[in-house]
């Protein structure tokens, strides 16, 4: 049998860092962005920029800007006055439905994500009797029309004596179907059951193990569904307004008041929408670079 033949270690050793250079050169390569790639990415933004900008152009002029053919593309100098007619309008309540909506969205996204988190680790991680069925009931339930429970409801909050308080939106939104099987399946792919195995030899008990193995590895999710439920409850338009008064509403609820006489200024409504839109560019600002390192990291363990 004749020996094969292999090339010496210096050679080798010589070669590596360039063949390990060149690999990473061309993974490099292979990623990069096309010329149609950020054309598409261009069209995205303007289309996701362009209704707030339309709604600053009607919002800074006056009533007959929306009617105007010969519409300038350049905002007004009424979008201030604007505005500050809907904050003193005695009708709208603005100060007092803007932290309504802060309060009650801040309330329902914490509480969805802390019991969906736990909801989810019990359904991947925990074996009891009856799991799957009850994960495809909860699934089930998001198939029902939320239109079908408002009667009930109403009279339910009505008996405890709970319509026009802000707690009767804050209570029914406590959980959320979605949020149980958005972390099932986060968690059930992201940690793996002999990490959980290991925990238990180490001596830490489910809760231990939850909070030290389970937290973790859901923030990028948690956070994700914090900024979905938070938005989701912002908006709620629907119930807010069949069980809260007039005199202590949410915003949205709120600013269709401006929509209530004979004659609609848009201008005022479209500067009130702006003035909703706020604090939601607000909340993304500051959680939006957590949440995009987040998971980024999760991806790079993962």
């Amino acid at each position: 049998m004749s020996a094969i033949s292999t090339p010496p270690l210096a050679v080798v050793e010589e070669n590596l860092p360039n063949a390990r250079r060149s690999r990473r050169t061309t993974k490099i390569r292979g990623v990069r962005a096309g010329f149609w790639v950020y054309v598409g990415l261009g069209v995205v933004v303007v289309s996701a920029i362009f209704p707030y900008y339309w709604s600053f152009l009607i919002g800074s002029g006056d009533a007959s800007t929306i009617n105007d053919p010969s519409m300038s593309w350049l905002p007004g100098g009424n979008f201030i006055d604007n505005a500050l007619k809907v904050i003193n309008d005695p009708a709208v309540n603005f100060w007092l439905a803007l932290w309504n909506s802060i309060f009650s969205s801040t309330v329902i996204a914490a509480s969805v994500v802390i019991f969906s988190t736990l909801a989810g680790w019990a359904f991947a991680k925990l074996r009891f009797p009856g799991g799957k069925w009850l994960l495809a009931f909860v699934v089930a339930t998001m198939a029902v029309p939320m239109q079908l429970g408002v009667v009930p409801l109403y009279l339910l909050f009505s008996d405890l004596g709970w319509t026009g308080q802000i707690g009767a939106i804050i209570i029914p939104a406590l959980t959320s179907a979605f949020g149980v099987f958005w972390m099932t399946q986060y968690l059930s792919q992201t940690v793996p059951d002999e990490l959980i195995e290991a925990a238990r030899v180490d001596g830490a008990n489910m809760l231990r193990t939850f909070w030290t193995v389970g937290v973790p590895a859901a923030r990028p999710a948690a956070a994700m569904l914090f900024l979905f439920t938070f938005v989701g409850a912002w908006n709620q338009f629907f119930w807010p307004f069949i069980v809260l008064d007039r005199q202590s509403p949410t915003l949205p609820v709120a600013l269709s008041l401006l929509q209530s006489n004979y004659f609609v200024d848009y201008s005022i409504v479209l500067a009130g929408v702006l003035l909703a839109t706020i604090p939601l560019l607000i909340v993304f600002a500051f959680t939006g670079r957590q949440l995009v390192s987040g998971i980024m990291a999760g991806a790079v363990k993962g």
